[in-house]
This record gives C-alpha cells, structure tokens and sequence, in this order.
C-alpha cells in the first residue's frame, strides 16, 4: 500500500429536510479525479480515499462547505480535523508538495462536475459570431 493514499471519513450534520447529504457528497465526489474511492458509510457519513499529493484533507473539506454541505462540528470532530490537517499538511511539506487551493478548492476539485452542469459561464451563440477581429 502507497504511503501518500489516505483514507478520511466526513461526517454531515444539518437540517433533517437535509438527510441526503452523505450521499450527494458522494456521488460528486466519486466524479473527481482527485479522489480514488468513495463509499457511503452511514446516513451521514462518507469514507474518501485520495492521493495526498494531489489534495488534503483540508482541500476536500473546503471544497464541500463551499458548495453548501454542513459538516459535524462536534469537538471530537473538530480535533479529529485538526490532527488530519496537521499530520496532512507536514506530510506535504516533507514531500515538497504545496497546496493548490486558493480560494477555489471546489472548481479544483469538482472540474468534472463543473464541465458537465449547466451554468452561466457557457456561452451558447457559434464561436465565430463571439470572435470580433
């Protein structure tokens, strides 16, 4: 087994009309690239593998508050982060591997996801009636 694959489990805690969280995660997160193995653990748990010298903890946990899903924050959990994040982040250091994230873990981590959805940033008239010169 390659030292630099982990396995992190991420627990949701939200709004009961919310109880599909661990699943939705999930699926978007099985369509990375960045993440090797998803598997739901629970109604409110989800188990991620990943290389870390492509992304951390941190990144992924950033990457999923930013599109909206409510993670516990329990004090066991909040600790159980921050040890990840530290571990994490000396392992990368040791590795000579910095940190992608920059304000948009989400976009970096879900590119698939992005590429296939429907949004504003498609601009659906041909290429030549958008080129002026």
């Amino acid at each position: 087994m390659d030292s630099t694959i982990r396995t992190r489990e991420f627990v949701f805690r939200g709004p009961r009309h919310e109880a599909d969280q661990a699943p939705s995660a999930a699926l978007l997160l099985a369509d990375s690239p960045m993440v090797s193995e998803v598997s739901v653990a629970g109604p409110n748990r989800v188990l991620v593998s990943y290389d870390l010298r492509e992304v951390s903890f941190a990144e992924i946990e950033s990457a999923l508050e930013e599109l909206g899903f409510h993670l516990d924050n329990s004090l066991l959990t909040r600790l159980r982060r921050a040890y990840y994040a530290y571990c994490e982040d000396t392992s990368r250091a040791n590795m000579q591997v910095s940190s992608n994230c920059f304000g948009h873990c989400a976009r970096r981590i879900f590119v698939r996801h992005y590429q296939k959805s429907e949004h504003g940033c498609r601009d659906p008239r041909p290429s030549h009636w958008r080129s002026y010169w």
